[in-house]
């Protein structure tokens, strides 16, 4: 680790930190929530045209503010470097790697996996499985959603894996 000057320390610095992983543990778990339930939404389908009350709860319509929470990560991660005194700086290269990661499971969420959620929200609250395709439609954003999900959340892990080791 080339030019790191000292570990940084104080309280301040340590709440920006919790901040950074807090925003990070929220994002894995909306992540893992999306993945899971678009899975379950895909599975009862077929079998089903009355959706569960834990199913319609998820799908109401609205913004799923908790998944933004991943925006916070950059936000406190650039804190964080600020106040290292030069300690961890935008020239390493596993700095560098974390808002890659970050970038990529922000354009995935904002091109993918939320406008999947969207159109969820709009079907179900329209009753929109009462046709054929309906359903397939449904089936299909449900699948877009849990692939994207997970793929986000395996970005989330591997970023997370990078930013403890400091490669």
């Amino acid at each position: 680790m080339g030019g790191v000057h000292h570990q940084p320390q104080g309280p301040a610095f340590d709440i920006v930190l919790l901040l950074h992983v807090a925003c990070v543990v929220v994002g894995l778990a909306t992540m893992v929530a999306s993945a899971a339930t678009a899975t379950r939404l895909r599975r009862i389908l077929p079998s089903t045209t009355e959706l569960p009350e834990p199913l319609r709860r998820y799908f109401r319509s609205g913004t799923n503010w908790a998944a933004r929470t991943v925006y916070g990560i950059p936000v406190f991660g650039f804190a964080l470097l600020a106040m290292s005194a030069g300690a961890y700086t935008l020239r390493q290269g596993w700095v560098m790697g974390g808002l890659a990661v970050f970038v990529t499971v922000v354009l995935l969420a904002e091109g993918v996996l939320w406008p999947a959620e969207r159109r969820l929200q709009v079907s179900l609250a329209a009753g929109g499985t009462g046709s054929p395709h309906d359903a397939d439609a449904v089936r299909h954003d449900a699948r877009v959603m849990a692939l994207s999900a997970t793929g986000a959340l395996v970005l989330l892990i591997a970023g997370s894996v990078m930013m403890v080791a400091q490669p």
